[in-house]
């Protein structure tokens, strides 16, 4: 065995021995259940405020009316109208009911008087005739004002053919899509992106105070002293990407099973979904990436938070590291609904972004070799990213027993 190939092992030997010692000390811990379902706690204060909002917004919607002052004559027509259209509205997008009031002297004053009822909450009124109605709305009632020139046109129609319209007896077939959409690559290219910050946004943050603790009890300097510094980083790096790891199977085990209960239009719905790779490439594109983007992301997290000595630091940290990954995902979203074009590719070049816009990339475009190129290309910045990381953490906080960050040295000279 040469020098080089039992320097490598030695070196992957103590990286995996930092590794394990990180996810060990991470996991086998009661914290560790708080993290595991604090989806479940974000989610159950989500879904409290959500039910107080929907119970005040239907609320709402039961008082709304859209208001017609016509005759009596008028009234049974325009309401049969109002049936016959409202069949082609899904029951969250119809416009409010329809209440139909008798003309009483001035039928402009009238109209505005219907705003300030207290049994009803009218978004629009129609009075006048049906061939030239007058319609007055409120300030989010222009689609029921539509809504009611329509209503009036489909009145006077049926009218003037004798009271109904002709019945149409059309033939639906329902056919099934060859191939993706390119609404559906899209789609599938945003959720990637959103998938991929999510994930790396609730779990690569805790990256940074990783280092923390440990030198503050010097735990790290017997490290280093026993350990290069990269084997260090990496180990430790490689630790919480394990914890990522059992994070996202746990949940994902979880997801698959509630999405296996989901009721057939929802279903329907996430079929349209169809990645231009393939829905097995594309599941292990989206990991590979997922992985890269941890990689990244919590390397410069790594080397950035090694320079803090204290929580207060870490909490300073924070809000500049959780920019960063906001201005990532803002870049991927904006390129991979322009995929080709010069935002795109710079977007798949950079490194930070590389993994986020790639993972797009595969929901866009069938063509693999550009993956195999982004994946070593990131696999290239996370060593540079680790090595940089170790370099400014050596000459930096171990420097003659040093515990001071790069901003403070600046500052002190």
């Amino acid at each position: 065995m040469s020098r080089s190939q039992s320097r490598f092992r030695r070196t992957l030997r103590q990286t995996l021995t930092i590794a394990r010692r990180d996810f060990v000390a991470t996991v086998f811990t009661p914290i560790f259940l708080l993290f595991l379902f604090a989806p479940v706690i974000m989610g159950s204060f989500g879904a409290i405020g959500g039910l107080g909002a929907a119970s005040v917004a239907d609320g709402a919607q039961d008082k709304a009316r859209i208001v017609a002052i016509v005759p009596a004559t008028v009234a049974r027509p325009i309401a049969a109208a109002d049936r016959r259209l409202r069949t082609i509205f899904r029951a969250e997008e119809a416009p409010p009911a329809l209440t139909t009031i008798a003309p009483e002297g001035d039928p402009t004053a009238q109209a505005r008087a219907a705003f300030a009822r207290k049994d009803l909450d009218a978004t629009a009124v129609l009075y006048g005739t049906l061939d030239r109605p007058q319609i007055l709305y409120g300030p989010r009632g222009d689609r029921a004002a539509d809504y009611l020139a329509l209503l009036a046109g489909s009145t006077l129609a049926a009218e003037r053919l004798g009271g109904t319209l002709p019945a149409v007896a059309a033939t639906k077939t329902l056919v099934q899509r060859q191939g993706s959409s390119i609404g559906g690559q899209h789609q599938s290219a945003f959720f990637a992106v959103f998938g991929i910050f999510f994930l790396t946004l609730f779990l690569s943050g805790q990256v940074v105070g990783t280092m923390a603790e440990e030198r503050n009890s010097k735990v790290i300097e017997v490290l280093a002293a026993a350990v290069p510094l990269e084997s260090v980083f990496f180990g430790k790096l490689l630790g919480m990407f394990g914890v990522a790891v059992l994070f996202v199977a746990f949940w994902g085990t979880v997801v698959g099973q509630i999405g296996s209960v989901l009721p057939p239009a929802m279903a329907a719905g996430l079929g349209e979904l169809a990645p231009a790779v393939g829905t097995a490439m594309f599941a292990l594109l989206f990991g590979a990436y997922f992985t890269m983007a941890y990689l990244l992301l919590g390397a410069v997290f790594l080397g950035v938070g090694a320079q803090a000595s204290t929580m207060r630091e870490i909490q300073m940290l924070s809000l500049p590291i959780t920019i960063l990954q906001v201005a990532m995902f803002a870049l991927s979203s904006a390129a991979v609904s322009k995929p080709g074009s010069a935002l795109a590719t710079f977007a798949e070049l950079f490194p930070l972004s590389s993994p986020f816009a790639m993972a797009g990339h595969a929901a866009n475009s069938p063509v693999l070799w550009p993956h195999l190129a982004a994946l070593a290309w990131q696999a290239l910045w996370v060593t540079i990213f680790i090595s940089v990381g170790a370099r400014m953490f050596r000459r930096g906080v171990l420097q003659s027993g040093s515990a001071k960050p790069f901003w403070r040295r600046a500052k002190a000279r």
